[in-house]
């Protein structure tokens, strides 16, 4: 689910090659049941959870902040969560999955508008600035990943990336068509909503 890179996009993914439960009994459609609305609702919670890497308790407060914005809920919330730091590293295409981004992040290889940031959860504003520190810049990762980024990966619509200076920057929000995961945020509104 979004967790290995780019090994997921490519049809050897395991989740799209095997859709049912492991063991002997698991690709049994005859015992199958019927998924309820409540179940498809946790279900797609679940899944916008583990792609973004949040713990409940975190997604909750995103949610209770999407809320209170003005505009749809859950696109509101995707944004919330695109906007995250390990996720716009991710995005800018310093790190392969949402998970290395972090990790990345956690050790302090970045800042944001000149002020180291070690805090994944941090939520980037329009006009902010993500650069790799001057000291990680000299590391083989990031001397190798300079040269993986000439051309190999497209940049989204709401960022800006400069490749010369290890920099990227929030050029405005993302918007639902920015987001390219296959969420049904309306489900995840109406499980908060029950």
């Amino acid at each position: 689910m979004f967790l290995k890179g780019d090994r997921c996009v490519s049809p050897k993914c395991a989740i799209e090659k095997r859709n049912f439960p492991p063991g002997d009994h698991g690709n049994k459609a005859t015992f199958r049941r019927k998924i309820s609305d409540y179940g498809m609702q946790m279900r797609e919670k679940q899944k916008a959870r583990r792609v973004y890497g949040v713990m409940e308790r975190q997604f909750q407060r995103y949610f209770r902040e999407a809320s209170r914005r003005k505009g749809m809920t859950g696109v509101t919330l995707l944004a919330i969560l695109e906007s995250r730091l390990d996720n716009v590293v991710y995005r800018l295409g310093f790190a392969d999955s949402r998970a290395q981004a972090r990790q990345l992040v956690q050790h302090g290889h970045f800042q944001v508008n000149g002020h180291k940031t070690d805090i994944p959860s941090f939520l980037v504003n329009v006009g902010d600035v993500i650069a790799v520190r001057d000291n990680s810049r000299n590391s083989t990762y990031f001397k190798d990943r300079s040269q993986i980024m000439q051309g190999s990966r497209r940049t989204p619509a709401w960022l800006s990336l400069s490749v010369v200076n290890m920099s990227g920057s929030m050029v405005n929000q993302p918007t639902r068509e920015d987001i390219e995961i296959p969420l049904n945020e309306q489900l995840i509104v109406e499980y908060y909503s029950r």
